[in-house]
């Protein structure tokens, strides 16, 4: 008597229950007209089993579409497919059929065999295919299959489809949610239960079907259920389990699913459910010594000895970030770089602090460790020696940046941008403003290239005139191939055109 059969009086003014065990000699009767009082009486002519019988509402207050044809089988097809007993209904008849063929007015609507159930060696991909099909309406064939039974204190029936193309939109409000039909004794009771698989697995399709779970489970209760969540623990695990596999020994067939889904997978790793790097060993990243994308394993195994982090640098596209002036101190070390373009990276890399034992650094933030104690302290002694020229750059520049120094880690480049400690790095905050959000000033780090020969022009021009004239427009242009470099916009791009193209009229 729940929510289920309560239904009934949606088209029925008054509902009849008969029902009568086998071996009993009478059976009983139960009617109520739905205003919540209800009789029970004896039903000594009762037949074996249960008939239910509903008296429909008058047709001014009957909704028809809960009789037609069309909208039963529909129903049935959703909710009550796979459960073990037949479910018929009376077909419509051609006109010259017998109506006395009772046998054959009758059709079958649900298939009664659900796939889920038959063992594994018994079933053809080409029926997973089907399945699959019918369940996520997509055409193509799915990248995986994982289909296992659970049996014990706990017992359910998972088949669950890793898709092999990219969902249409998997950042959308309304797909940021588990796809996975729970099943009850193979009563469809959610057709996605979003209990069943965290956020970032979003893209699974599939069914489970548990036996110990009640039929009037509620979402409610499924957030506060033990079972469900030992459930949601082994899918996560056997999932994971079987995307690892498949890196391990169908590469090139992973890589096309990584493409497809792994930006959404990586933000496991930014929610922390990375326990044990389960989800970080997945990931393939960009790279600057190869165009074959690859995993943090295989690039700590490369590590040259004495390289004392993973190095990452956070961007839009591989184009742009293979250009940065910032790879030049680490290429000639021979230290590699991961190139981290998708827009979940900023955070992974916010949560991901280390692998196997190795610290993930940003090479766009404020970093002397490659620079050894000899360098370090010539360094500074050219850059006291360099303080009022450093300090007229920073005073031309104001508030484009927060500090002017010089850097051992450019070799060929005159001049780089580089994100204070704790500052919000530029790939992030681009993405921050370009999603309306407000980003406060960041007042950044120019680094320059004491060996570069625009340092030196820099230099000649200071000691001639000081920080008037020229000076200051180099300073601005300075600062602006910087930004270009990285991938950045310009704060005033008239401003800058203006002033290239003053450097190309001069004659001097």
């Amino acid at each position: 008597f729940g929510v289920g059969f309560y239904s009934c009086f949606m088209v029925a003014s008054r509902v009849v229950v008969e029902t009568r065990k086998a071996g009993d000699a009478s059976g009983w009767r139960w009617s109520s007209a739905g205003d919540g009082r209800y009789t029970i009486e004896e039903a000594p002519d009762a037949a074996r089993g249960t008939r239910v019988e509903l008296t429909l509402k008058p047709e001014d207050e009957l909704d028809r579409d809960y009789l037609s044809a069309f909208t039963l089988r529909s129903l049935v097809k959703r909710y009550s497919d796979f459960i073990e007993h037949p479910i018929r209904m009376e077909r419509e008849r051609d006109e010259d059929e017998d109506e006395d063929d009772t046998e054959d007015a009758l059709e079958t609507l649900n298939s009664r065999r659900p796939l889920w159930v038959r063992s594994k060696d018994e079933i053809e991909p080409s029926e997973y295919h089907e399945f699959y099909r019918h369940l996520a309406h997509d055409f193509a064939e799915p990248a995986k299959v994982v289909h296992f039974k659970a049996e014990g204190a706990l017992e359910y029936t998972a088949l669950l489809f890793v898709p092999g193309e990219r969902p249409h939109d998997p950042f959308e409000p309304a797909a940021q949610r588990s796809r996975i039909a729970l099943h009850v004794r193979r009563v469809l009771v959610m057709a996605e239960c979003e209990e069943l698989l965290p956020q970032w697995l979003r893209f699974v399709r599939g069914v489970v079907d548990a036996l110990d779970l009640p039929l009037n489970v509620s979402r409610e209760t499924l957030q506060e259920n033990p079972h469900v969540r030992k459930i949601r623990e082994r899918l996560v695990t056997k999932l994971l389990q079987a995307l690892g596999d498949m890196l391990e020994g169908e590469r090139e067939h992973y890589e096309k699913v990584w493409r497809a889904h792994g930006a959404v997978l990586k933000e496991g790793i930014a929610m922390g459910d990375d326990r044990e790097h389960r989800i970080s060993k997945l990931c393939l990243f960009e790279s600057s010594a190869s165009d074959v994308p690859t995993t943090l394993d295989e690039y700590v195994q490369r590590m040259p000895v004495g390289q004392p982090a993973i190095y990452v640098l956070t961007g839009s596209d591989r184009r742009t970030l293979s250009a940065s002036p910032l790879l030049e101190a680490y290429r000639s070390r021979g230290y590699e770089v991961l190139f981290w373009i998708d827009p979940i990276d900023e955070w992974v890399l916010d949560r991901l602090h280390e692998f196997e034992g190795k610290p993930l650094r940003a090479i766009d933030t404020s970093d002397d460790t490659l620079t050894d104690e000899a360098a370090r302290k010539e360094l500074d002694t050219r850059a006291e020696n360099e303080k009022p020229f450093l300090d007229a750059l920073g005073e031309a520049l104001g508030e484009r940046v927060g500090e002017v120094r010089l850097t051992a880690r450019l070799t060929d480049s005159p001049a780089a941008l580089v994100t204070p400690s704790g500052g919000v790095r530029p790939h992030l905050a681009r993405m921050l403003r370009a999603a309306q959000q407000e980003v406060p000033p960041e007042r950044r780090v120019l680094e320059l290239n004491p060996a570069h020969p625009l340092f030196t022009r820099l230099r000649e021009l200071f000691d001639a005139g000081g920080s008037k004239g020229r000076f200051g427009d180099y300073a601005e242009l300075l600062h602006g191939q910087a930004l270009l470099a990285e991938g950045s916009t310009l704060p005033d791009p008239a401003r800058y055109a203006k002033l290239v193209a003053d450097l190309m009229l001069r004659k001097d």
